[in-house]
Protein backbone atom coordinates (compact mmCIF):
# COMPACT_ATOMS: atom_id res chain seq x y z
CA UNK A 1 0.00 0.00 0.00
CA UNK A 2 2.86 2.10 0.99
CA UNK A 3 4.41 1.82 -2.51
CA UNK A 4 0.84 2.17 -4.30
CA UNK A 5 1.09 5.62 -2.53
CA UNK A 6 5.00 6.01 -3.45
CA UNK A 7 4.16 5.49 -6.94
CA UNK A 8 1.52 7.96 -6.91
CA UNK A 9 3.34 10.74 -5.32
CA UNK A 10 6.64 10.52 -8.24
CA UNK A 11 3.91 10.53 -11.03
CA UNK A 12 2.45 13.99 -9.28
CA UNK A 13 6.04 15.45 -8.76
CA UNK A 14 6.89 14.12 -12.89
CA UNK A 15 3.52 16.17 -13.48
CA UNK A 16 4.32 19.75 -11.48
CA UNK A 17 6.82 20.60 -14.56
CA UNK A 18 3.99 20.61 -16.95
CA UNK A 19 1.30 21.93 -15.09
CA UNK A 20 3.54 25.00 -14.54
CA UNK A 21 4.52 25.17 -17.95
CA UNK A 22 0.88 25.05 -19.03
CA UNK A 23 0.00 27.83 -16.03
CA UNK A 24 3.12 30.19 -17.80
CA UNK A 25 1.12 29.48 -21.12
CA UNK A 26 -2.00 30.01 -20.05
CA UNK A 27 -0.89 33.40 -18.54
CA UNK A 28 1.21 34.58 -21.35
CA UNK A 29 -1.50 34.40 -23.41
CA UNK A 30 -4.17 36.33 -21.32
CA UNK A 31 -1.82 39.43 -21.01
CA UNK A 32 -1.12 39.04 -24.89
CA UNK A 33 -5.52 39.39 -25.05
CA UNK A 34 -5.12 42.04 -22.55
CA UNK A 35 -2.28 44.20 -24.90
CA UNK A 36 -4.47 43.79 -27.78
CA UNK A 37 -7.41 44.67 -26.54
CA UNK A 38 -7.90 48.18 -24.58
CA UNK A 39 -10.40 48.35 -21.96
CA UNK A 40 -13.71 48.78 -23.47
CA UNK A 41 -15.34 52.36 -24.04
CA UNK A 42 -18.25 53.35 -23.03
CA UNK A 43 -21.19 52.08 -25.39
CA UNK A 44 -21.70 54.66 -27.84
CA UNK A 45 -20.11 57.68 -25.95
CA UNK A 46 -22.11 60.62 -25.82
CA UNK A 47 -22.59 63.64 -24.34
CA UNK A 48 -24.94 64.18 -21.63
CA UNK A 49 -27.51 67.21 -20.44
CA UNK A 50 -28.88 66.91 -16.95
CA UNK A 51 -30.69 69.66 -15.13
CA UNK A 52 -29.91 70.96 -11.46
CA UNK A 53 -32.70 73.51 -10.47
CA UNK A 54 -30.94 75.76 -7.63
CA UNK A 55 -32.89 77.88 -4.81
CA UNK A 56 -29.58 79.73 -3.81
CA UNK A 57 -28.20 80.58 -6.96
CA UNK A 58 -27.07 84.47 -7.88
CA UNK A 59 -31.15 86.21 -9.33
CA UNK A 60 -30.26 87.61 -12.97
CA UNK A 61 -32.22 89.69 -14.92
CA UNK A 62 -32.47 89.63 -18.68
CA UNK A 63 -28.71 91.14 -19.69
CA UNK A 64 -27.10 88.60 -16.74
CA UNK A 65 -26.75 91.11 -14.11
CA UNK A 66 -27.72 91.23 -10.34
CA UNK A 67 -31.41 91.74 -9.94
CA UNK A 68 -33.40 92.15 -6.36
CA UNK A 69 -37.18 91.74 -6.32
CA UNK A 70 -38.45 95.48 -7.55
CA UNK A 71 -40.84 97.25 -4.32
CA UNK A 72 -44.45 96.68 -4.90
CA UNK A 73 -43.52 92.86 -5.90
CA UNK A 74 -43.25 89.88 -4.11
CA UNK A 75 -41.39 86.51 -4.75
CA UNK A 76 -40.98 83.75 -3.88
CA UNK A 77 -38.17 80.14 -4.57
CA UNK A 78 -40.74 77.52 -6.04
CA UNK A 79 -40.10 73.86 -5.28
CA UNK A 80 -39.48 72.45 -8.96
CA UNK A 81 -40.99 69.04 -9.72
CA UNK A 82 -40.61 69.54 -13.42
CA UNK A 83 -38.84 71.66 -16.40
CA UNK A 84 -38.47 70.87 -20.19
CA UNK A 85 -36.43 71.99 -22.74
CA UNK A 86 -36.57 72.69 -26.54
CA UNK A 87 -33.58 73.80 -27.97
CA UNK A 88 -29.75 73.31 -27.05
CA UNK A 89 -26.55 74.98 -28.70
CA UNK A 90 -23.29 75.00 -28.00
CA UNK A 91 -21.75 78.24 -29.45
CA UNK A 92 -17.83 78.55 -29.56
CA UNK A 93 -17.08 82.51 -28.93
CA UNK A 94 -19.57 85.43 -27.57
CA UNK A 95 -19.91 86.51 -31.28
CA UNK A 96 -21.65 83.53 -32.19
CA UNK A 97 -24.89 84.23 -33.49
CA UNK A 98 -27.89 82.36 -32.81
CA UNK A 99 -28.71 79.61 -34.90
CA UNK A 100 -24.71 79.63 -35.92
CA UNK A 101 -23.49 77.39 -33.32
CA UNK A 102 -23.64 73.65 -33.21
CA UNK A 103 -27.70 73.28 -32.64
CA UNK A 104 -27.62 69.46 -31.21
CA UNK A 105 -30.85 69.70 -30.48
CA UNK A 106 -34.65 71.18 -31.78
CA UNK A 107 -37.28 68.99 -30.76
CA UNK A 108 -40.24 68.83 -32.72
CA UNK A 109 -43.20 72.06 -33.31
CA UNK A 110 -46.05 72.11 -34.79
CA UNK A 111 -48.74 74.37 -37.25
CA UNK A 112 -51.60 72.01 -35.31
CA UNK A 113 -53.05 75.67 -33.89
CA UNK A 114 -51.98 78.13 -36.48
CA UNK A 115 -48.82 79.22 -36.42
CA UNK A 116 -45.61 77.09 -36.10
CA UNK A 117 -45.31 76.40 -32.00
CA UNK A 118 -43.67 73.87 -29.72
CA UNK A 119 -45.32 70.53 -29.56
CA UNK A 120 -46.34 70.19 -26.29
CA UNK A 121 -46.79 66.80 -26.57
CA UNK A 122 -43.51 65.56 -27.98
CA UNK A 123 -41.36 67.71 -24.77
CA UNK A 124 -39.54 65.41 -22.14
CA UNK A 125 -40.06 67.43 -18.72
CA UNK A 126 -37.33 65.96 -16.15
CA UNK A 127 -37.08 66.61 -12.14
CA UNK A 128 -33.80 67.64 -10.61
CA UNK A 129 -30.39 66.39 -11.07
CA UNK A 130 -32.27 64.26 -14.27
CA UNK A 131 -30.85 63.81 -17.43
CA UNK A 132 -33.21 65.95 -20.06
CA UNK A 133 -31.08 65.09 -23.51
CA UNK A 134 -28.29 63.16 -24.88
CA UNK A 135 -26.71 63.16 -28.25
CA UNK A 136 -23.60 60.44 -29.37
CA UNK A 137 -20.25 62.51 -29.28
CA UNK A 138 -19.68 61.09 -32.65
CA UNK A 139 -22.43 63.76 -33.69
CA UNK A 140 -21.28 66.57 -32.37
CA UNK A 141 -19.30 68.79 -34.81
CA UNK A 142 -15.47 68.99 -32.96
CA UNK A 143 -14.23 72.18 -31.81
CA UNK A 144 -14.26 74.11 -28.17
CA UNK A 145 -17.00 75.77 -26.79
CA UNK A 146 -17.55 78.47 -24.20
CA UNK A 147 -20.98 79.22 -24.29
CA UNK A 148 -24.05 76.96 -23.75
CA UNK A 149 -27.88 78.12 -24.67
CA UNK A 150 -30.79 76.10 -23.40
CA UNK A 151 -34.19 77.03 -25.08
CA UNK A 152 -36.67 76.45 -21.94
CA UNK A 153 -40.28 75.51 -22.13
CA UNK A 154 -42.57 74.23 -19.42
CA UNK A 155 -42.43 74.05 -15.90
CA UNK A 156 -44.19 72.31 -13.63
CA UNK A 157 -43.39 73.39 -9.43
CA UNK A 158 -44.76 74.01 -6.19
CA UNK A 159 -45.50 77.23 -4.14
CA UNK A 160 -46.62 78.87 -0.84
CA UNK A 161 -50.31 80.91 -1.48
CA UNK A 162 -52.15 82.28 1.25
CA UNK A 163 -56.21 82.42 1.38
CA UNK A 164 -58.60 84.23 3.65
CA UNK A 165 -61.75 82.94 4.81
CA UNK A 166 -64.13 84.61 6.96
CA UNK A 167 -61.36 86.36 8.59
CA UNK A 168 -58.78 83.30 8.83
CA UNK A 169 -55.97 83.15 7.06
CA UNK A 170 -54.85 79.64 5.45
CA UNK A 171 -51.21 79.27 4.67
CA UNK A 172 -51.12 76.57 1.56
CA UNK A 173 -49.73 75.17 -0.89
CA UNK A 174 -49.85 74.42 -5.28
CA UNK A 175 -48.98 73.76 -7.87
CA UNK A 176 -48.23 75.77 -10.85
CA UNK A 177 -47.84 74.43 -14.61
CA UNK A 178 -46.12 77.34 -16.96
CA UNK A 179 -45.27 77.45 -20.87
CA UNK A 180 -42.29 79.77 -21.11
CA UNK A 181 -41.45 79.04 -24.34
CA UNK A 182 -42.14 81.14 -27.55
CA UNK A 183 -44.99 79.36 -28.82
CA UNK A 184 -46.70 76.41 -27.44
CA UNK A 185 -49.16 74.29 -29.05
CA UNK A 186 -51.27 72.26 -26.05
CA UNK A 187 -53.88 69.64 -26.57
CA UNK A 188 -53.97 69.18 -23.20
CA UNK A 189 -51.26 68.86 -19.81
CA UNK A 190 -51.73 67.62 -16.51
CA UNK A 191 -51.05 69.87 -13.51
CA UNK A 192 -50.69 67.91 -10.80
CA UNK A 193 -54.08 65.79 -10.44
CA UNK A 194 -56.24 68.41 -12.95
CA UNK A 195 -55.84 67.82 -16.77
CA UNK A 196 -57.11 71.15 -18.88
CA UNK A 197 -57.88 71.09 -22.11
CA UNK A 198 -57.10 73.25 -24.57
CA UNK A 199 -56.20 72.41 -28.05
CA UNK A 200 -54.75 75.80 -29.18
CA UNK A 201 -51.58 77.42 -29.36
CA UNK A 202 -50.31 79.35 -26.12
CA UNK A 203 -47.75 82.24 -26.24
CA UNK A 204 -44.82 82.68 -23.32
CA UNK A 205 -45.89 83.30 -19.90
CA UNK A 206 -49.06 80.87 -20.59
CA UNK A 207 -50.07 79.53 -16.61
CA UNK A 208 -52.48 77.28 -14.71
CA UNK A 209 -52.67 77.13 -10.93
CA UNK A 210 -54.15 73.87 -8.95
CA UNK A 211 -55.25 74.11 -5.39
CA UNK A 212 -57.27 72.26 -3.04
CA UNK A 213 -60.03 74.37 -4.48
CA UNK A 214 -59.98 74.98 -7.89
CA UNK A 215 -57.71 75.34 -11.55
CA UNK A 216 -57.41 79.08 -12.73
CA UNK A 217 -55.01 79.65 -15.68
CA UNK A 218 -53.74 82.89 -16.42
CA UNK A 219 -51.25 84.99 -19.21
CA UNK A 220 -48.27 86.76 -18.05
CA UNK A 221 -47.71 90.33 -20.01
CA UNK A 222 -45.87 89.87 -22.99
CA UNK A 223 -42.29 90.45 -22.93
CA UNK A 224 -42.49 90.26 -18.83
CA UNK A 225 -40.58 86.37 -18.57
CA UNK A 226 -37.16 86.73 -17.39
CA UNK A 227 -34.58 85.40 -20.13
CA UNK A 228 -31.08 85.66 -19.08
CA UNK A 229 -28.81 86.44 -22.12
CA UNK A 230 -25.34 87.94 -20.84
CA UNK A 231 -24.69 88.16 -24.65
CA UNK A 232 -27.00 90.29 -25.17
CA UNK A 233 -25.06 93.12 -26.83
CA UNK A 234 -23.19 90.95 -28.91
CA UNK A 235 -25.65 88.17 -29.36
CA UNK A 236 -28.96 88.92 -28.51
CA UNK A 237 -32.30 86.42 -28.76
CA UNK A 238 -35.41 87.02 -30.17
CA UNK A 239 -38.09 88.79 -27.90
CA UNK A 240 -40.74 86.41 -26.44
CA UNK A 241 -37.90 83.31 -26.89
CA UNK A 242 -36.96 81.93 -23.88
CA UNK A 243 -33.22 80.86 -24.98
CA UNK A 244 -31.06 81.15 -21.99
CA UNK A 245 -27.08 81.53 -22.00
CA UNK A 246 -24.90 80.22 -19.72
CA UNK A 247 -20.68 80.24 -19.84
CA UNK A 248 -18.94 76.88 -19.54
CA UNK A 249 -17.34 77.49 -16.53
CA UNK A 250 -14.54 75.43 -18.30
CA UNK A 251 -14.70 75.41 -22.39
CA UNK A 252 -16.26 72.26 -23.53
CA UNK A 253 -13.78 70.65 -26.20
CA UNK A 254 -15.15 68.04 -28.56
CA UNK A 255 -12.65 66.39 -30.70
CA UNK A 256 -14.67 63.45 -32.49
CA UNK A 257 -12.40 60.44 -30.45
CA UNK A 258 -13.88 60.58 -27.82
CA UNK A 259 -13.94 57.22 -25.28
CA UNK A 260 -15.99 58.16 -22.66
CA UNK A 261 -19.49 60.40 -21.83
CA UNK A 262 -19.08 64.23 -21.14
CA UNK A 263 -21.43 64.82 -18.34
CA UNK A 264 -23.08 68.60 -18.93
CA UNK A 265 -24.70 70.31 -15.78
CA UNK A 266 -27.24 72.86 -16.90
CA UNK A 267 -28.01 74.37 -13.29
CA UNK A 268 -30.94 76.81 -13.55
CA UNK A 269 -31.54 79.34 -10.77
CA UNK A 270 -34.63 79.39 -9.05
CA UNK A 271 -33.64 82.10 -6.86
CA UNK A 272 -37.42 84.02 -6.47
CA UNK A 273 -38.22 83.36 -10.27
CA UNK A 274 -42.24 82.91 -8.91
CA UNK A 275 -42.63 87.13 -9.32
CA UNK A 276 -46.56 88.77 -8.73
CA UNK A 277 -47.35 92.47 -8.03
CA UNK A 278 -48.39 92.90 -4.49
CA UNK A 279 -52.29 93.74 -3.38
CA UNK A 280 -52.22 92.19 -0.20
CA UNK A 281 -50.01 91.31 2.63
CA UNK A 282 -46.27 91.59 1.85
CA UNK A 283 -44.60 88.80 1.43
CA UNK A 284 -47.58 86.16 0.51
CA UNK A 285 -48.55 85.40 -2.39
CA UNK A 286 -52.56 85.85 -1.96
CA UNK A 287 -54.30 85.40 -5.50
CA UNK A 288 -57.99 85.41 -4.61
CA UNK A 289 -57.11 89.48 -3.07
CA UNK A 290 -55.50 90.20 -6.11
CA UNK A 291 -52.20 89.52 -6.27
CA UNK A 292 -51.27 89.51 -10.27
CA UNK A 293 -48.46 86.62 -10.94
CA UNK A 294 -45.88 88.91 -13.71
CA UNK A 295 -42.88 86.89 -13.83
CA UNK A 296 -42.10 82.93 -14.50
CA UNK A 297 -38.83 83.10 -15.68
CA UNK A 298 -35.54 81.24 -15.03
CA UNK A 299 -33.30 83.61 -12.95
CA UNK A 300 -29.65 82.14 -14.40
CA UNK A 301 -27.66 79.42 -15.80
CA UNK A 302 -24.56 78.10 -14.18
CA UNK A 303 -22.51 75.18 -16.97
CA UNK A 304 -20.36 72.58 -15.68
Amino acid sequence: MFSSKLSQMKVIRNLIPTLLFMVVIISVSSCKKDEDDPVPPDDNPSLIFRFVFDSTQVRLDNLGNPKNVPPGHGAQSPRFNKMSAHYIELAPSPLTLLGDGEVVYHNAETTAGGATAIDFSKSIPVGNNEVFYQIPLKDVKPGTYQWLRVSLAYQNYDIDFRFNFSGVNFDLTGTVASFIGYNTYLSSYKIKDSTVQVNANKEQGYWAFETQFNVTQGQAPPGATTVPNPLFNSSPIPQGSCVVTGVFEAPLTITGTEKNHKIITVSLSTNKSFEWIENSTPGYFEPAAGDAVVDMGIRGMRVY
